[in-house]
């Protein structure tokens, strides 16, 4: 059975006006003393809200594996997750794309709303939500086919009536792996290198076009070239779209994300969101004494 989240209404935070908001590209300096330059990257328009929770209560059976979390993410921006090992930042991707509806003693409290949508409004597929919201996992996972079949395989079975070779190659393109493997298209993905695997699976996702792009710890199994890699491919995508990204990396978060959001565990484990902001001022200057011991390194 599809899980149901209960509306519950609550007054949006206050939020300072727009101009007196940090852009993280606003200070070249600031980003490069902070090991955090993301070249090429043009200053974006004021972004809108892609994703919002309100009042997220996550349980499995009767164990609140999330408390009370309300976040924005901004639409076509990098939104970093982080904090402690068990705090329920991938439990919060898995809702956001419904996939946790698949467990059976799950459960979920609270609105998600994405652009504007309830995706927990009655007559909701999930399954439209997952091709809306697509994911990225820590360890790559191709299907056991060809490169071709790979990234063909969701337009397919969604009806895709276009020119598959073309949508192939474009999401390669985009993915920065058709120069690996525009001649490898009928060999089997399995036999790719680890990162060039990761960049096929966020090919196949972005083939079928979703608005949102989920990656859990998507380079904790590369090693650093394919990291950067992925990193850099991260920063193209967010021109179209929005990217949250879950890591324990805390040079990756700063490096690659325009806002990130910081959780940690009350005492009875569940997850909370401790502090929010932009990148910049939460590696530099964040709010919460708690914040600022995990990011430097003190606990976690």
């Amino acid at each position: 059975m599809p899980t149901q989240l209960t509306d519950a209404p609550v007054a949006d935070p206050p939020t300072a006006p727009a101009e007196a908001r940090p852009d993280p590209r606003d200070s070249r300096t600031i980003r490069i003393a902070a090991g955090m330059n993301r070249p090429g990257q043009p200053p974006p328009t004021v972004p809108g809200v892609a994703v919002e929770l309100r009042n997220v209560s996550c349980y499995y059976g009767s164990f609140r594996a999330v408390h009370n979390v309300s976040i924005n993410v901004a639409k076509q921006r990098i939104t970093a997750l982080i904090g402690p090992s068990g705090c329920g930042k991938t439990t919060l991707l898995r809702t956001i794309n419904r996939m946790n509806d698949l467990v059976p003693s799950y459960r979920a409290e609270g609105t998600i709303m994405l652009h504007g949508e309830d995706l927990f409004a009655s007559g909701v597929d999930p399954v439209a939500i997952r091709r809306r919201v697509g994911m990225v996992f820590q360890k790559p996972n191709p299907f056991p086919k060809t490169v071709w079949e790979n990234v063909a395989f969701g337009p397919r079975i969604n009806g895709f009536r276009g020119n598959l070779d073309e949508l192939v190659e474009t999401s390669l393109r985009r993915a920065a792996l058709w120069d690996d493997v525009k001649d490898k298209l009928k060999q089997s993905g399995m036999a790719l290198s680890g990162g060039q695997q990761q960049r096929l699976c966020i090919a196949r996702t972005i083939a079928v076009d979703p608005e949102v792009i989920l990656m859990d710890e998507p380079c904790s199994a590369l090693d650093p070239r394919s990291t950067l890699q992925i990193e850099e491919l991260m920063a193209e995508l967010s021109r179209d779209y929005t990217i949250v990204i879950v890591t324990h990396n805390m040079q990756q978060a700063a490096r690659t994300s325009d806002t990130t959001i910081f959780m940690s565990m009350g005492e009875d484990r569940a997850g909370y969101v401790v502090e929010e902001g932009e990148t910049v001022q939460m590696f530099t200057n964040p709010r919460n004494r708690l914040t600022e011991d995990y990011v430097s390194g003190r606990f976690g």
